[in-house]
């Protein structure tokens, strides 16, 4: 077991009186090499590979490993394995029939995608949820927002430094305080397949959808939500801090909702749409 960095901290600046590392690492139970852990940062390789990885797979969001693999290596020297564990850490899937690469627990109950030929008949008939990659110059992030798939409105959006649980509830969580959707449709990744994410989606008595494996076509409105994220903000911006990033991020989101005009919406914006204006 690792212990979040804030409790690491906390038992190590710890004000007087101060227990033994020993006996703090005694009553919690982990082990007290655990204590003195830090985070290896990444290399200047891994950055490049993932960099060029997110933007492959951003133009040709149907390549999988095997063709990134052979686009990647007119560059550099890499093979399959790597690639395909790169795309499985950035949670890329190539769109189309495929290995699903977002990885999910056997034991975790999997949803039926309730979606296929339905018309979608106004706001919050449907949402998407999903998870993204935001590169940093020297690290990267997790974007998760939630959409609504008729007004490809962005109800609610986390950013985190790792793929830990609470930034996919926090976002649902805000999304719910605005609205509550008929359906709510995600992947099959971990993330969704846990009974926490499940039981709020229950409590809110929404009925889940999951993409069916390997068809990330499924969940293609957020999959262009990304393709816009992308192009139109991130890869404008050298984001240096997590800061910069949230900050850039807010500001995109706002003009998307509600200055950009969106051409499947009669080039009216999200917002006009989701909320009738």
């Amino acid at each position: 077991m690792t212990l979040p960095r804030a409790a690491r901290v906390a038992l190590v600046e710890w004000d007087e009186p101060a227990l033994p590392l020993a006996v703090q690492a005694n009553l919690l139970s982990v082990s007290r090499a655990s204590l003195y852990y830090q985070a290896v940062p990444p290399t200047a390789e891994e950055l490049h590979i993932k960099r060029r990885i997110d933007e492959i797979y951003t133009a040709r969001p149907f390549y999988g490993s095997r063709r990134m693999t052979e686009v990647l290596s007119r560059e550099m020297v890499i093979n399959r394995k790597a690639v395909r564990r790169h795309m499985r850490e950035m949670r890329l899937v190539a769109i189309g029939p495929g290995p699903n690469l977002s990885k999910r627990s056997t034991k975790h109950r999997i949803f039926p995608y309730l979606l296929r030929q339905i018309v979608l008949t106004g706001p919050n008939h449907a949402w998407g949820v999903d998870i993204t990659y935001i590169r940093l110059q020297a690290g990267w992030l997790y974007l998760v927002a939630v959409l609504d798939w008729f007004a490809r409105y962005v109800l609610s959006w986390e950013l985190e430094q790792s793929l830990e649980m609470p930034f996919v509830l926090r976002a649902m969580e805000h999304a719910f305080a605005q609205a509550k959707p008929q359906i709510c449709n995600s992947d099959q990744g971990s993330h969704f397949t846990r009974p926490q994410y499940v039981a709020l989606l229950q409590a809110q008595a929404v009925q889940i959808s999951m993409d069916g494996k390997g068809r990330a076509l499924d969940n293609i409105f957020t999959e262009r939500l990304w393709r816009s994220v992308k192009y139109e903000e991130v890869y404008l911006h050298e984001y240096a801090t997590p800061r910069d990033a949230r900050s850039g991020l807010s500001r995109y989101f706002d003009f998307y909702n509600h200055e950009r005009p969106h051409q499947a919406l009669a080039y009216q914006t999200p917002a006009q749409v989701y909320f009738g204006r």
